[in-house]
């Protein structure tokens, strides 16, 4: 048997991109035949909507609510909802698994840390950092970093994304000989492409999350129409057809 996850959510309690609440979430998911989901708010680094003028502590306390909002609608209901974070440096986004709120807590100075740093502290605590969208091209965006030295891992798949974006991303995974994850960038209800990760045991601590993806015990997939297809089973995402319309820059540390 396997389970299907979530690992790329965004709330509308801290994300300024989110548009549904996180208890809201839980039917929605479980009816597209998810068995759990990660909610990874934007860090206050990101576009986030909790006020940057309130102390650390409410800081973060506001930026939980959405994943606690999550955790409490899901109780009772056979469904797993687990912590993430996605962390911005210059435009280059992470996925963080592996830490949680206490973390976040004692990490009040995380802001003006290196991505060397911010690595090292992640490892401290027994979480990874995964590069999301790498190829992402916005408007809003003059470069793609790419930070090899602190990815654990690469999002090869990312529903929000076209293919040829994503085929560059599954192609820098091969090259950095790394594992590759998938996820929706889910922000709110639609009927279109979602990503995920098929896992072979269900998983209730995010620490299992992590050890899975390490071992590369997932299956990146996308899901469409009800169906669930393994990314390497995409042509489309084989092989790019174009390169990267934006300069890429590789960070060096």
């Amino acid at each position: 048997m396997k389970y299907l996850y979530e690992t790329h959510l965004h709330t509308s309690e801290a994300s300024a991109c989110g548009r549904v609440s996180g208890q809201d979430y839980i039917d929605f998911m479980k009816n597209k035949g998810f068995q759990g989901m990660i909610v990874t708010d934007h860090f206050f680094n990101g576009n986030s909507c909790v006020p940057k003028e309130l102390p650390w502590d409410k800081r973060v306390r506001q930026y939980m609510r959405g994943y606690e909002k999550a955790l409490e609608a899901s109780k009772g209901r056979d469904f797993d909802v687990l912590f993430g974070v996605e962390y911005c440096f210059e435009g280059d986004e992470y996925l963080i698994y592996g830490v949680d709120g206490g973390w976040l807590f004692q990490n009040d100075d995380i802001l003006g840390c290196s991505r060397n740093e911010v690595y090292r502290r992640v490892h401290e605590a027994g979480g990874i950092m995964v590069q999301a969208h790498p190829y992402r091209d916005r408007s809003y965006l003059s470069e793609i970093i790419l930070s090899a030295g602190i990815t654990d891992a690469v999002e090869i798949y990312n529903a929000a994304n076209p293919d040829n974006e994503n085929a560059l991303g599954y192609r820098y995974a091969k090259e950095l000989g790394v594992p590759a994850t998938a996820g929706s960038d889910l922000h709110f209800f639609h009927e279109d492409a979602l990503g995920g990760m098929l896992l072979p045991r269900r998983i209730t601590d995010i620490g299992e999350y992590v050890s899975m993806v390490i071992n590369e015990e997932g299956v990146p997939v996308r899901i469409r129409g009800g169906e669930v297809i393994p990314v390497a089973e995409l042509p489309e995402l084989m092989e790019p057809k174009r390169g990267a319309t934006l300069p890429v820059r590789i960070y060096q540390g």
